[in-house]
C-alpha cells in the first residue's frame, strides 16, 4: 500500500496542478517534486560499471577465493586500470595483497575507504607488519560495529592495545636451535619451549593464525619463549584459551599452540620423522632437494596450500588449508571426493568416530611431489573454515601428510621448502605404526575389552604415509 502511494504521489507531481496556487504554494510543490522526481523517476544514479571492469573484477574474485592469486592479482590490476577510484575493485585488490604478506600494498589501496571492510584489512595488515598502535585503533574501530561480528579482530584488539611500545617477534641469543621432538604415539608436532622461563610442550597448530597459551581466563598476554635453551623470542603476542581438553585428549601437558604468526617468524624447519624442530636467526638457503611450495594467508593468518589432484592429462586445482592439530593426511569435504572420482556414499564409518567417514585420495600434488593413495577422511567441517577464509576450500591437509617431509618455512613465510624423505624413513614409519596397533591390540585383549579407539583430536591411529613419488 506504501508504495502504491508513493507512486500515486509521483503521477500527481509530474501532471499539471489544476487549481490556481500562490507563488510560495507553487514553490513549494516543485522542490518537492523535485525530491520526488530524484528518488523516483530516476535521478542521478551512480554511473553504471563498464563491461570490462566488471568481467576483470568478477575474475579477480573467482580467482582469489579458488586459490589462483596470481591470476587474481593480473585481473585486480586490469581492473584498477579502468576504475582506480571503485572502492570494490580496490578492496578486492588488497584482498588479494593481504593473502600474498603484502602488507604495504593492502594499505595503500586502502587509504581513504570507510566500513568495517576495509578497517578489517587495514587492522590485519598492522598486526601482522608489526604496527600495534594503528592496529589497535582499526580494529577497535571494526569491533565496535553492530554489524561485524569477528572474535580474533576483539581478542587482538586488546592485545594490540595492551602491547604498544613493544616489538614484536625480536630475537635474541644464538644462530639456531635444534629441539628434539617427542612422540605422543600419533603425529601431533609437539616441542619442548620455555613459556616465560618456564619448561613446557607446545603444539604446533598452523590452524591458528595467532600463538594461544594455556589460559583460564582466557585471557592474551605478551610473552617470552626459548627454544632449546639458545634463541630467545621476545614480545609474542598470544590469546588465552583453556587448553584442559586439548592436553586429555593428546596425552600430553600441553601449555602453548604455536600458530601461524609466529611460526612465519621462527624460519623453522619442522622434520617429525628425523624428531626436530629448528630455529633460526637468519634465512637458511634452498635445500638442493626440496620443492617449493607458495602458501595463500587468507585475511593475513590462514595457511592454505595450493594441491593438483590427477595426473598431467586429467589435473584439477585445489586448496588445503594446513591443519597440523589434526592426525588425519587429509579431510576433504563431498564435492572435492567427487571432483576426485569416488563416492563418498561408499566410504566405510570410522569406528568410535561419529559421522567420520574413511577414504583413499587417488593422487595428490603438493608442490612437484606427487602422492598415491592418500588415506583421508569425509565428515570434518569444512564449511566453517571456508566462511572464516572467505576461500572455496576443498578441505584439510593435517600432520599425517607432512609426517612424510621435512618442511622448512622462509621469506616471512611466503615461501615453504618440502623434501622428501628417504624410503628407509617412510618404511620404519610404517613399522611403527604397525607395532603401536598391535601394542594397542595386545592390550586391550589382555582386559578383555576391544581395541582403545584414537583420541577425539587424533581421530585414528597413526596413517600410513602414501607413497610418494620424485618429480
Amino acid at each position: 500500500m506504501i508504495s502504491l502511494r508513493s507512486s500515486s504521489a509521483v503521477s500527481a507531481s509530474c501532471s499539471a496542478p489544476k487549481a490556481p496556487r500562490s507563488p510560495r504554494s507553487v514553490a513549494w510543490l516543485v522542490a518537492a517534486s523535485s525530491l520526488l522526481l530524484l528518488s523516483a523517476c530516476g535521478g542521478p544514479r551512480e554511473p553504471a560499471w563498464p563491461e570490462s571492469a566488471k568481467k576483470w573484477y568478477d575474475r579477480a574474485n573467482a580467482s582469489y577465493r579458488q586459490g589462483d592469486l596470481e591470476d587474481a592479482r593480473a585481473a585486480s590490476e586490469q581492473a584498477l586500470k579502468i576504475m582506480p577510484k571503485e572502492p570494490e575493485v580496490r578492496l578486492a585488490a588488497a584482498d588479494i595483497a593481504l593473502a600474498e604478506l603484502d602488507f604495504e600494498r593492502a594499505l595503500s589501496l586502502t587509504v581513504g575507504l570507510s566500513g568495517s571492510r576495509a578497517r578489517g584489512i587495514r587492522g590485519r595488515a598492522y598486526w601482522y607488519q608489526g604496527e600495534l598502535e594503528k592496529a589497535a585503533d582499526e580494529l577497535e574501530a571494526l569491533k565496535n560495529d553492530p554489524d561485524v561480528k569477528d572474535s580474533w579482530a576483539s581478542d587482538v584488539a586488546q592485545l594490540a592495545r595492551k602491547g604498544i611500545g613493544r616489538r614484536p617477534f625480536e630475537m635474541s641469543g644464538g644462530l639456531v636451535a635444534a629441539i628434539e621432538m617427542p612422540r605422543s604415539g600419533t603425529t601431533a608436532m609437539i616441542v619442548p619451549v620455555e613459556v616465560n622461563g618456564e619448561p613446557g610442550l607446545a603444539l604446533i597448530a598452523t590452524d591458528s593464525s595467532e600463538t594461544v597459551v594455556d589460559a583460564p581466563s582466557k585471557e592474551g598476554s605478551w610473552i617470552s619463549l626459548r627454544f632449546g635453551g639458545s634463541i630467545e623470542v621476545s614480545d609474542v603476542p598470544a590469546l588465552g584459551r583453556d587448553l584442559s581438553g586439548l592436553k586429555r585428549e593428546i596425552g600430553a601437558p600441553i601449555k602453548l599452540l604455536i600458530g601461524v604468526n609466529l611460526l612465519r617468524h621462527l624460519r623453522p624447519t619442522i622434520d617429525f620423522a628425523g624428531r626436530q624442530f629448528v630455529v633460526r636467526s637468519f634465512e637458511p638457503p634452498a635445500p638442493p632437494e626440496a620443492t617449493t611450495v607458495h602458501p595463500i594467508y587468507y585475511r593475513g593468518g590462514a595457511l592454505v596450500l595450493p594441491v593438483a589432484y590427477g595426473g598431467e592429462s586429467d589435473s584439477s586445482q585445489g586448496i588445503l588449508l594446513m591443519h597440523t592439530s589434526t592426525n588425519y593426511p587429509v579431510a576433504l569435504d563431498a564435492a572435492a571426493w567427487k571432483k576426485n572420482g569416488q563416492d563418498p556414499a561408499s566410504f566405510p564409518p570410522i569406528p568410535g568416530r561419529a559421522g567420520l567417514r574413511e577414504g583413499r585420495l587417488p593422487f595428490l600434488k603438493l608442490g612437484t611431489f606427487e602422492m598415491q593413495g592418500v588415506p583421508g577422511v569425509l565428515g570434518v567441517p569444512i564449511a566453517e573454515a571456508e566462511k572464516a577464509t572467505s576461500a572455496d576450500l576443498d578441505g584439510f591437509a593435517g600432520s599425517g601428510l607432512f609426517a612424510t617431509f621435512r618442511l622448512t618455512l622462509v621469506d616471512g613465510g611466503k615461501t615453504l621448502w618440502l623434501e622428501d624423505l628417504p624410503a628407509e624413513v617412510i618404511e620404519e614409519q610404517k613399522a611403527q605404526v604397525a607395532r603401536l596397533r598391535a601394542g594397542q591390540e595386545a592390550a586391550a585383549a589382555e582386559r578383555g575389552a576391544p581395541a582403545p579407539s584414537a583420541p577425539a583430536n587424533i581421530e585414528a591411529p597413526i596413517p600410513a604415509p602414501p607413497a610418494t613419488i620424485k618429480k
